[in-house]
């Protein structure tokens, strides 16, 4: 796990062990919502999903979201890469050894404790809400080759694009209009060095408690019924380890974004 990577590289600096548990993304201790393969689920929320790049800088955080393109074969964890607006401030507080973590997530939804069968048995219940998360972190290089700019527009147009009935290209752009547009914007790669994920899916709740809890998203919104089937296919067993299940099924409700060169 990256986790432990950080923890080896504490003892080869001599550093004295934490007291507690480093890891940024809390897991309980019956660690039922920890994910197998993290990786694999963040490949998957990368095609669906905008990530939220946080870094932080002396005067504070800075935060945008930003669709993202996940590379699994280059280097331990992966890496990531995305841009910003050139007139986004973000990118100029980006050194040679900055850090920034990227908050990928899933379907999420409240769920009422009157779904529970232990609210009729004993009571003993209280609302909490589910949800499918991946943070990555590592360090970040900025990339401004308009060539680089250009292949990694591409790459993202053309993800989202063909999934539509009539794909549009960035070679379908007047002549010298793609080549002016790269120049109003920053390439960057965080190179991951530490990967967590989640997947809170009442997996601590008994099978009744679940029935009920599916039942009760259902009955929900887009949002509601995409958790409902993540919830579905993890009771099942159905899908591999790590993994979110049917892509299709999670973005019900959701807008694909990240085909435009200047949104973030």
């Amino acid at each position: 796990m990256a986790t432990q990577a950080g923890a080896h590289a504490r003892r080869a600096e001599g550093c004295a062990p934490f007291a507690y548990d480093r890891r940024v993304l809390y897991q309980p201790g019956h660690r039922k919502f920890e994910v197998e393969d993290p990786a694999a689920l963040l490949e998957e929320l990368c095609g669906h999903v905008p990530g939220t790049l946080v870094t932080h800088t002396a005067d504070g955080f800075r935060a945008t979201i930003l669709p993202m393109l996940f590379d699994p074969g280059d280097g331990p964890f992966g890496t990531l890469r995305g841009h910003l607006a050139r007139g986004n401030p973000q990118w100029r507080d980006i050194g040679p050894e900055s850090h920034g973590l990227a908050i990928f997530d899933g379907p999420d939804a409240y769920v009422s404790p009157t779904w529970y069968a232990e609210k009729r048995l004993t009571g003993k219940v209280v609302p909490t809400w589910n949800y499918i998360t991946v943070q990555a972190q590592g360090v970040l290089r900025l990339r401004h080759e308009p060539e680089w700019l250009l292949a990694h527009v591409r790459r993202l147009v053309d993800r989202h694009e063909r999934l539509l009935p009539d794909p549009w290209s960035l070679d379908d752009a007047p002549d010298g209009y793609k080549e002016t547009q790269v120049r109003a914007i920053v390439g960057l790669e965080l190179r991951i060095d530490r990967l967590e994920a989640k997947r809170k899916l009442s997996q601590n709740r008994s099978d009744a408690d679940i029935a009920g809890t599916i039942g009760g998203l259902v009955a929900g919104g887009p949002g509601e019924q995409a958790v409902a089937a993540s919830m579905a296919e993890q009771t099942s067993g159905t899908t591999d380890a790590g993994r979110p299940g049917s892509p299709s099924r999670h973005r019900t409700g959701l807008r694909a974004r990240g085909a435009t060169l200047r949104e973030a």
